[in-house]
C-alpha cells in the first residue's frame, strides 16, 4: 500500500492542497484496491464488503463531479489511476 503523503503529493494542485477531489479519488482508489485484495483472501467478510461498496459509490460520485467540472482533468485522472479500459 502506497503512503498517503505520496498520493497527496502526486495529485495535489499546489503544495497546500490536501483535500481536492482528485486527491480524494486517488486515496479512495488505493483503499479500494487494498480492500479488494483483502476480500479475495477472506471471501466471507461481509462487513468489509459493505464498506468497499460504500467507497466505490463515494468514488463514483466524486468522479461524476470532476467530469462535470472539467472533462480533461477527469480523463487525465482516469488514465493515471487506470480505472477504465
Amino acid at each position: 500500500m502506497i503512503n498517503k503523503k505520496e498520493i497527496i503529493a502526486k495529485f495535489a494542485r499546489n503544495e497546500k492542497d490536501t483535500g481536492s477531489s482528485e486527491i480524494q479519488v486517488a486515496l479512495l482508489t488505493e483503499r479500494i484496491n487494498h480492500l479488494t485484495q483483502h476480500l479475495k483472501d477472506h471471501p466471507k467478510d461481509f462487513h468489509s464488503r459493505r464498506g468497499l461498496l460504500k467507497m466505490v459509490g463515494q468514488r463514483k460520485g466524486l468522479l461524476n463531479y470532476i467530469k462535470q467540472k472539467d472533462i480533461i482533468k477527469y480523463r487525465d485522472l482516469i488514465a493515471e489511476l487506470g480505472l477504465r479500459k
